[in-house]
Formats: C-alpha cells, structure tokens, sequence
C-alpha cells in the first residue's frame, strides 16, 4: 500500500493547522490532537488501499509475436474494471535497452468499463529480449491509497529485421501490379508477351499486332497493340557485407541492420516480380549463402537465416565473395553488393571485385551514407574545431565521388543514399532496370 497524494496533503494540513491550535488549547494537547488526527488518517489510508483487493481490475497484456528493429512496436493493454470507479497505473517491466513512447500508463474507468490502452516499444538491436513483469497500482474509493500489486508475466521477444517495411512494401508492389495504377505491365516496356488490348491514342504503331487485328476486321473494332511486361525468372544476387565497415551506428542502428532491411527489401521486389533471388553474407570469406530460388516461403528462409547474422570486426574479402558468386552462378545475374566506402584503398578493390563481374553479369554497388556527414559537410561553422570536422567530412564526400565515378566507367551501377532511406531507392531502381530489361 501507498499513500496517494490526498493522503500527504491531509497530513501537511494537519501540521500547517497545529501551531494555531497550540495557542488555542495548549501544546501537549494540540501534540496529541495531531498525531490521533495522523493515525486516522493512515488508518483509513490502509482500510481504502486494503478494499482495492476485492475490487482489483483485470488486465491483460498483447505484444506482436515479432517486434521490428528500428520502428515503434504497439504493445496493447486491456483493463477491465469491477463494481466501482477505478483509477489505475501501469508499469511494465519492458526489455532495458528498448526506448519507449511512455513509461507509465493511466487509466480512469467507470464500474464495469473496458478500455485499451497503447504505448510503443523501439529496439535498436536484433535478438532475442526478456520481458517481464507488469506492475499494477489502482487508487482506493476514498482516494486515501494506492494498492499496489504485480501479474506475473515473464516471457521472452524476439527482434527482426524490419517487417513492418517488408508489409508495407509488399502492399505498395502489389498496388503496382494491379488495378488502375499498374505501373511494370505497360505496353512497350519488356520482352514478354502479357495480352492483348485495343489501340488507344497515343499508342505506338509499332506495337500493332496486324496478324491479330486483321483476324477480327471484319467486326470493325479497330487495331490491337502487344502489352509486354518485364522477363521474369531472370535471377537476383544480394552480397551483403558484414564487415568492419558495417558495424558503425547510423541513426541509432548499425549500418548492418540498414543493410540487411535493404537486402530483404530488395528480395521481396525480386520475388514479387518473379526473379529468383539469393543472398551471400560475407566478411574475410563467405559467411552465409542461400542460393536463388523463387517464392514467398523462400523470403521466411531468408528472414529466418539472416535474422541471427551480426557484423564482425574482420575486414571484408569484395573478391573472395564476388568468386564465390561466379563459380555458384553461371547465368547471366543482377549481382547486388551492399556495403559501404570510407577511402579510395578500400574502393579499389571494390572496383577490382566489381569488374571481376562485367559483362558476363550485371554489378550494381549499393553504398550506404551516413546523413550526418551530409549535414556536417554542408554545415558553415566559424569554430576552428567544427571547422577541421567539416573538412574532414568534405573529403570524404570527394572520395567517395572519385570512387564512384571508377565504379561508372567501369559499367557497374551506382546507389549511394543515406542508410535510411537505401531501402525505398534500391527498390525503385530495381523496377526501373526490370522495366527498362537492362538485366
């Protein structure tokens, strides 16, 4: 049991009121006057705090089977109030290291009321959390004290990836696809036959289909065009680096975990479209290969397998994992290598790697930035020490120019974008080489 604030501010009364007592009816008798007056009030204190027990609320906690790195995880709770008034407070004994929206709620129920509540949890690293205890305090009829109490809830969460991107991705695609506002199946653009429609204005003469059109003259309904859409089944390989340069934070989360959202992104595009789509995890050697296959249940294989990986402080082997790739991969691919540059030494033998790979295959090199070397770059600053950082940070932006102008001439496509945004952009590239049959 807990005192509330009614309670303190009854006994502070008590002790603001007895120096004018006092000189009423003397000190010994306004010293006891004062502490019967105190013992009261504590008294009925307990007796409100002990009639909670028979009137405690009910509350049950939900959290999502699989939390999200990076986003605001709802956790919901559900209180159920008995026969009276009840005003409650939550205290839920969440994973330490996750940052939370609120740390305590409050709850103000009618008798026989229900309510939900919600506040959002977002961890910054992957694995597996303890969650335990909620803590529960419901403030007695009077207002006098709190009873205070826990449900013992022990359980064990587990961090993934980004699967709220992943959802919201795979609705955007599937929009694409379809409807009114299908974007990939236009007519003209890729290789394989799709259907047949009637010529409209503005329509390319040289889609005509004459042999089709002249079969149904005769009905006097005009010229039909060839719709072609995308090849599918070509293939997709993800090289993610895992190495020392993966392991810095950006945005409070490891450039690895931007990586590895962008890699499962990326897949999903690739399923969706119908590619199949493999994905090499590597650092001085090959730490994880799943070879391509094609499918939604192939995208729960490399959600589950990549889930556990973490970044290593090894230097990472561009052509040891490129090799690998061509020895496992005969046919013609779109090999996407994720990672990140800090010098020209380092670009360098991703530019031997890369060129390891054309014309045979397609190399694409997908850089990470971090935003705030942007920021600090473009930054003015009269400060001698701030000024040295933003020199710095200038040339590093220039290196990683030079690098990628290397990379260009060497034919390998080129992503740089700050590490939180990677995602969206490699996607919409990716549609853009399907759709332009670049693969």
């Amino acid at each position: 049991m807990i005192p509330s604030q009614k309670t303190y501010l009854l006994l502070i009364a008590g002790m603001l009121i007895s120096p004018i007592l006092s000189m009423i009816l003397g000190v010994y008798q306004t010293l006891i006057l004062t502490l019967l007056c105190d013992v009261v009030v504590l008294g009925l204190m307990v007796i409100d705090s002990l009639q909670v027990r028979k009137n405690r609320v009910k509350i049950s906690r939900e959290l999502p089977l699989r939390l999200s790195i990076g986003r605001d995880n709802p956790v919901l709770f559900k209180i159920e109030s008995g026969n009276t008034n009840s005003v409650v407070q939550i205290r839920d004994y969440y994973p330490t290291d996750f940052t939370v929206s609120t740390p305590t709620l409050n709850a103000n129920l009618s008798a026989h009321e229900t309510q939900e509540l919600t506040y959002t949890v977002n961890p910054k690293q992957r694995g597996e959390f303890p969650w335990g205890n909620m803590q529960i305090r419901q403030l007695g009829n009077w207002g006098l004290g709190w009873h205070d109490w826990q449900i013992p809830q022990d359980t064990k969460v587990k961090v993934y990836p980004d699967l709220m991107g992943l959802r919201s991705l795979s609705i955007r695609l599937t929009l694409q696809s379809s409807g009114s506002i299908r974007k990939v199946r236009q007519m003209g653009i890729g290789t394989e036959f799709a259907e047949l429609r009637n010529y409209r204005n503005g329509d390319d003469l040289r889609f005509v289909d004459w042999k089709a059109t002249a079969r149904r003259s005769y009905a006097n309904m005009g010229p039909l065009v060839r719709v072609l859409e995308p090849e599918q089944e070509q293939t997709l390989l993800i090289l993610l680096d895992r190495g020392r340069l993966m392991t810095a934070r950006v945005q409070g989360l490891q450039r690895f975990d931007w990586g590895l959202n962008t890699t499962l992104s990326l897949a999903l595009a690739g399923l969706h479209r119908g590619d199949r789509v493999g994905v090499a995890v590597f650092d001085r050697q090959i730490h994880s290969w799943i070879p391509p296959e094609r499918g939604q249940n192939h995208l729960n294989r490399l959600i589950d397998r990549l889930t556990p990986i973490e970044p290593v402080l090894l230097e990472s082997d561009y052509l040891g994992a490129v090799t690998h790739v061509v020895q496992q991969q005969t046919r013609r691919a779109l090999v996407v290598i994720i990672t990140d540059l800090v010098d020209m030494t380092a670009s360098s033998e991703l530019l031997a790697a890369l060129s390891k790979l054309a014309p045979r295959y397609l190399p694409f090199s997908v850089t990470l930035r971090d935003p705030q070397i942007d920021t600090i770059a473009h930054t003015s600053t009269g400060n001698i020490t701030t000024a040295y950082t933003r020199a710095v940070s200038l040339d590093l932006l220039a290196q990683r120019q030079v690098a990628f102008a290397q990379l260009k001439q060497r034919g390998v496509l080129v992503l740089d974008a700050p590490a939180n945004q990677i995602s969206d952009q490699l996607v919409e590239r990716y549609l853009q080489l399907k759709a332009r049959n670049q693969l």
